[in-house]
C-alpha cells in the first residue's frame, strides 16, 4: 500500500503543480507505475474545481466562473498540456512527412497555426463546460480532468516512442504495461458510472473509441506517440468529454 501511495504522490507531482513526492525517490519504473493513477489524479484535480464551484456560485456569474475554473485548472497544472496541443497543431499543419512534423513540433516557437489552435480548443472548452447543465455541472467537472488524463495511459501503453533522442515522455511510454491501463481505466469506468450511472458507461465507450481513433492516426501519421502527443490529447479529450456530455444529456 505505501508503494501505491507514493505512485500516487509520483503521479500528482509529475502532472500539477503541488511538491507532493518531495520524501518520494522518483525513477523511471515509479514514473511508469504512476501511470495508473493518472485518471486518480484528475479526479483529485476535478473535485477541487467542484469545491471552487461550490463557493463562488453566489458570487461570481456563471458565465465569468466557468472561466475562472478552467484557468484554475491550467494554473494548478502549469499548463503542462496546452504547450502540447500547440506544438503538434503545428507539426501536423505544417510537416509533410513524418520526420518534418516532429522536427516542427520540436521546435521551442510557436506558429500561428498553432496559437490559432491552442486558443480554439480552450474556447470550446470554456463555452461547453459554460453550456453544461447546472445539475450536472460537478460531474462534468470531475469527469473533464480524469478522462484528459486517462487517455495518456492508453496512448502510452499501446503507442511507441518515437524520437530515438528520448525526451520527457519516453520514460512513461516505455516502460508503461497492462497493469497500469487496468487500474487507469478501472479508475475512470467506476468514476464515470458514479457520476453518470449507466450513462457513465456509454460515455466511457465512446471516450473509448476516441482513444482507437488516435491510437490508429498517431500510428500512421507519426508512427507512435511523443509527450507533445500525450499533452494533446489530453486537452482533446477533456474537451469531447464535455462534448459527450452536452450529447448525452
Amino acid at each position: 500500500m505505501n508503494r501505491e501511495w507514493d505512485d500516487f504522490k509520483s503521479a500528482m507531482a509529475f502532472l500539477t503543480i503541488f511538491p507532493v513526492a518531495d520524501r518520494v525517490e522518483i525513477d523511471t519504473p515509479r514514473l511508469a507505475r504512476s501511470m495508473g493513477f493518472f485518471p486518480a489524479v484528475g479526479l483529485v484535480l476535478g473535485l477541487g474545481l467542484v469545491v471552487l464551484n461550490w463557493f463562488l456560485d453566489s458570487l461570481i456569474p456563471r458565465p465569468v466562473l466557468d472561466c475562472l475554473l478552467i484557468l484554475c485548472l491550467i494554473l494548478a497544472t502549469g499548463a503542462l498540456h496546452l504547450d502540447g496541443i500547440a506544438d503538434l497543431i503545428d507539426g501536423l499543419a505544417g510537416g509533410k512527412d513524418r520526420k518534418s512534423v516532429l522536427t516542427i513540433m520540436k521546435d521551442s516557437r510557436v506558429g500561428a497555426i498553432g496559437v490559432v489552435g491552442l486558443v480554439m480548443v480552450l474556447l470550446l472548452k470554456y463555452l461547453s463546460l459554460y453550456n453544461v447543465d447546472a445539475g450536472l455541472k460537478s460531474e462534468a467537472l470531475i469527469m473533464m480532468p480524469a478522462a484528459g488524463r486517462w487517455i495518456q495511459v492508453i496512448l502510452a501503453s499501446y503507442s511507441p516512442y518515437v524520437r530515438p533522442e528520448g525526451g520527457t515522455g519516453s520514460a512513461f511510454v516505455e516502460n508503461v504495461g497492462e497493469r497500469e491501463v487496468m487500474i487507469a481505466t478501472g479508475t475512470l469506468i467506476a468514476a464515470a458510472v458514479v457520476l453518470f450511472g449507466l450513462k457513465g458507461v456509454f460515455l466511457v465507450f465512446l471516450l473509448g473509441l476516441v482513444a482507437m481513433v488516435l491510437l490508429r492516426y498517431f500510428e500512421r501519421r507519426l508512427g507512435g506517440v511523443t509527450g507533445d502527443v500525450l499533452g494533446a490529447a489530453t486537452e482533446l479529450l477533456e474537451v469531447l468529454s464535455l462534448l459527450f456530455i452536452l450529447a448525452i444529456y
